[in-house]
């Protein structure tokens, strides 16, 4: 975490794994690197952002939204028409931090930190209607605070730090059937330390996090997959990155993460587990996306390493490419030339990508994207 080297490096010290990477050859993102200039902007963080069609749900830590110099009241839960900018009548509110949204059919769920939503008892979990944002009978009481959701497989997908849910213990991770709200007694994975991220692909729910046990196996630290269905533990993928999991996407090609710890870096692997490619950044990579092959990266990092090692401050060795709080990487895993160039000191929050659009949403704490104003929400396309 680039804010906090130098302070850190007074109790410890270390120097990233070198790791092979292929060379610095120029590529082309299929996004363009300007943020449309028409959208809401937020009074607080963004942590969150899922499409659904035409529509971004956004999620996170503000109060009100701004669009054509007129402020409305917006309490950690809002919406916006990717195509024309528009701030959605949606509105539901919470009463504390929104961190992951996930959305399937006519369904938009949150998690977070909160204990009421428009008004009502939700603990740090909720359901939401996509189109009118009626607040749902998806009630569930959370020992602790949840980070990441996913939707597949007929279930919804939680991850966190949390101990148990409904009085049945869960450690880090639990599972709702989608079709009557209930917990999903039989998938009882668990993870010995906060899961900061999920994906699913396949009959795979990949979990990133900080964790170095996946059901008290060793094999698999960071990063790993269960079954979709029994939570069983997949001996085929053991990557071991080297560093905390912040973010992890995956398609048809295979994973990708973001990771922290001294400087920061996006990984990603085949699905048997095989080192793709890595590329280093000198502040941690916090958001992944992934779209035609092209993974979309956010965090709090200003440089990309042209060399995989940084020093003992978290600064990279050799020469690097300006790339502030965003960056793009090809398939073969060379750096795009994909720059917005954000600003903030977290930066970018969270990441999505609409294969249908051929778009990308960033959340996060910047104000900035390329000299103009985005307040912490900006879409490219």
């Amino acid at each position: 975490m680039r804010i906090s080297q130098r302070l850190r490096l007074a109790l410890t010290a270390g120097v990233a794994a070198a790791v092979s990477v292929p060379g610095w050859s120029p590529a082309h993102a299929a996004v363009g690197t300007a943020a449309r200039g028409d959208l809401p902007s937020f009074n607080g963080s963004v942590h969150a952002v899922a499409f659904r069609g035409g529509t971004v749900y956004v999620g996170g830590d503000f109060t009100a939204a701004t669009r054509h110099g007129r402020q409305v009241g917006r309490a950690r839960l809002a919406a916006f028409d990717v195509r024309t900018g528009e701030l959605l009548d949606w509105a539901p509110t919470a009463d504390r931090t929104v961190r992951a949204l996930a959305v399937t059919g006519d369904s938009v769920y949150a998690a977070g930190d909160f204990g009421r939503v428009s008004g009502a008892a939700r603990d740090a979990v909720a359901r939401l209607d996509a189109a009118s944002g009626e607040l749902g009978d998806f009630a569930h009481r959370v020992n602790g605070v949840p980070r990441a959701l996913a939707v597949a497989h007929g279930r919804l997908y939680l991850g966190g730090d949390f101990t148990a849910v409904d009085d049945a213990t869960r450690r880090r991770l639990a599972a709702f059937r989608l079709s009557d709200g209930g917990l999903d007694r039989g998938w009882t994975p668990a993870a010995d330390a906060p899961v900061h991220a999920l994906a699913v692909a396949g009959r795979r729910v990949y979990l990133g996090g900080s964790f170095l046990r996946t059901n008290d196996s060793p094999a698999a630290p960071r990063l790993s997959a269960v079954d979709a269905a029994t939570g069983r533990l997949d001996p085929g993928f053991r990557p071991r990155p080297t560093a905390v999991v912040f973010a992890v996407a995956a398609d048809y090609t295979g994973v990708y993460a973001g990771l922290g710890g001294l400087g920061g870096r996006a990984e990603s692997w085949t699905a048997d587990g095989r080192l793709r490619w890595s590329r280093a950044f000198d502040g941690d990579v916090q958001a992944v996306t992934a779209l035609d092959g092209t993974a979309y990266i956010g965090g709090h990092f200003d440089r990309a390493c042209t060399r995989p090692n940084v020093d003992r401050f978290g600064d990279c060795v050799d020469s690097a490419r300006s790339r502030i709080k965003l960056a793009a990487i090809d398939s073969d895993g060379d750096l795009d030339d994909w720059a917005p160039q954000a600003n903030g000191v977290q930066g970018v929050r969270a990441i999505a990508a609409s294969p249908a659009l051929g778009a990308i949403v960033a959340g996060g704490d910047f104000t900035r994207i390329g000299g103009a104003t985005h307040r912490r929400v900006a879409t490219f396309d």
